[in-house]
């Protein structure tokens, strides 16, 4: 059965936002989904924990381009505070960017689910990469790490 893509998706698939390399990152993730196969690379520039820049580019179907637009889109301008809250625990952490996700794009098939996590998972690395360049935030990168782990399971269809 057929199930219907929301307008918002369309609009981030045939006009992404963000999409390119950032030369000047100081963070960059990788991601290939591990169900289709599909590459996402994230770009930041943080500037006084502040993103003050992100860009995407993505190997992938409509669905892979419109949720790292729509991340890319909620995440710019952020501060890392404003993200990043691990008091709440790594779970908390993913499912808030998972409802990023859904709230910026609205209906996405069931079956395309298992795209989003490689858009957060691709920009979690990129956080990784640069608290490791600016070191002393260890206990950061294995907050971010833990995350990761987290992630796993909402490859499955969008939640664990």
């Amino acid at each position: 059965m057929f199930e219907a893509i929301s307008a918002k998706v369309l609009e981030h698939f045939r006009n992404p936002r963000n999409v390119g390399v950032l030369e000047d990152a100081n963070g960059h993730g990788r991601v290939e989904n591990p169900v289709c196969g599909d590459i996402t690379d994230m770009y930041l520039k943080i500037v006084d924990g502040r993103i003050v820049d992100v860009k995407f580019t993505s190997l992938g179907c409509f669905a892979t381009i419109a949720s790292a637009s729509a991340l890319t889109e909620v995440v710019k301008g952020k501060t890392l505070k404003e993200l990043l809250n691990f008091e709440e625990g790594a779970e908390a952490l993913i499912e808030r960017f998972m409802e990023m996700i859904r709230h910026e794009l609205g209906n996405l098939p069931k079956a395309k689910w298992h795209c989003p996590p490689a858009s957060i998972e691709s920009f979690l690395r990129a956080l990784i990469e640069y608290f490791k360049n600016i070191g002393g935030e260890e206990d950061v990168v294995r907050n971010l790490e833990e995350a990761i782990k987290v992630l796993k399971p909402y490859y499955g269809m969008g939640s664990k």
